[in-house]
């Protein structure tokens, strides 16, 4: 790997990172890990479609982008921050070369960034209430949530992510339903079949977080986190991880044919064949190995089924 790839995968907070960073601010975004934003971006995107209300409008651009902000940057960061704060041990194990096992920033500055993100995302999710005018401050209590939602899944007593089960679901809703939530209230009216279709399709998500877990086997099962790759062996959890990602991604598009979005369902299905086909040519055959090729090479194709069952849920007035 070249030096500048090394760096590049360092600041987007990859596998594989480079070592010697010395810029404060570069570790700061390390941290946040800024290559798991773009899901959280995507599902505002998402919700702003399945409300049916955005226009291209000046105004709702803006708004948009400062829930991608909020979503983003500011609860992503977090979340991440917080997560390699209490995961410093079994990064010490997996991958020594992050901010806080390889000493490059201190506890104390992690804590702060920690306590400003937090903050910032509040004040952000304040101000969109308003913006919105929202009787209730939704998007706030949403922020709140996805906060304690990423609390507890990092850290004791509770820490979700010892489970295998529970700690990928928290991750994989946190990833797309939380986010969809967002761009939904934003635009239009948060309902109950909005909240229970996400929250399937989160189940989705959970397969997609496992892949995750293929990279931290080895710390996991040191430290004794029940990850699924730990629970069941690499085979039988790459196994559980596929069956997952393509199952819910069917059945929200066996959703979409009975409120007859046809169109909207055939391109989903459509969108599930390339994901199988890097299934059986990367991740199946090797998990260990092949983790970060399947995410490049499928994930897109999820990401845009997402987009298109939020365009159907939309144009059906769900």
């Amino acid at each position: 790997m070249s030096d500048s790839s090394a760096k590049t995968r360092q600041l987007l907070g990859m596998k594989g990172a480079a070592e010697g960073e010395t810029s404060i601010w570069k570790i700061r975004l390390q941290l946040m890990k800024p290559i798991t934003w773009i899901p959280l971006i995507w599902g505002v995107v998402c919700g702003a479609a399945s409300s049916g209300a955005y226009t291209w409008s000046l105004e709702d651009v803006l708004k948009a982008f400062t829930c991608m902000l909020l979503s983003g940057p500011l609860m992503a960061g977090y979340t991440q921050t917080l997560n390699d704060f209490y995961d410093r041990e079994i990064d010490a194990i997996n991958e020594p070369y992050r901010p806080i096992p390889s000493g490059a920033i201190s506890i104390p500055q992690v804590v702060t960034q920690v306590i400003i993100l937090l903050f910032a995302g509040l004040g952000i999710a304040y101000i969109l209430d308003q913006w919105a005018g929202h009787d209730s401050p939704i998007m706030l209590y949403l922020t709140l949530g996805g906060a304690l939602i990423a609390y507890i899944y990092s850290a004791p007593p509770l820490k979700l992510k010892k489970n295998g089960w529970l700690g990928n679901y928290a991750l994989g809703s946190s990833y797309i339903a939380l986010p969809w939530w967002a761009g939904h209230a934003l635009f239009g009216e948060l309902n109950w079949t909005i909240v229970i279709l996400t929250l399937i399709y989160s189940m989705a998500g959970l397969g997609i977080a496992v892949v995750n877990d293929f990279k931290s086997v080895e710390g996991d099962r040191q430290l004794g986190l029940q990850s699924l790759p730990v629970m069941f062996g690499i085979t039988t959890a790459a196994w559980i991880c596929v069956l997952m990602i393509d199952i819910f991604q069917a059945g929200i598009a066996g959703y979409l044919i009975s409120i007859h979005q046809n169109l909207y369902a055939t391109i989903l299905l459509l969108l599930i064949i390339p994901q199988i086909t890097f299934q059986d040519m990367y991740f199946l055959r090797d998990p260990l190995k092949n983790d970060v090729k399947y995410q490049a090479s499928a994930q897109p194709f999820l990401v845009l089924g997402m987009l298109v069952a939020g365009l159907a849920l939309g144009h059906a007035g769900i």
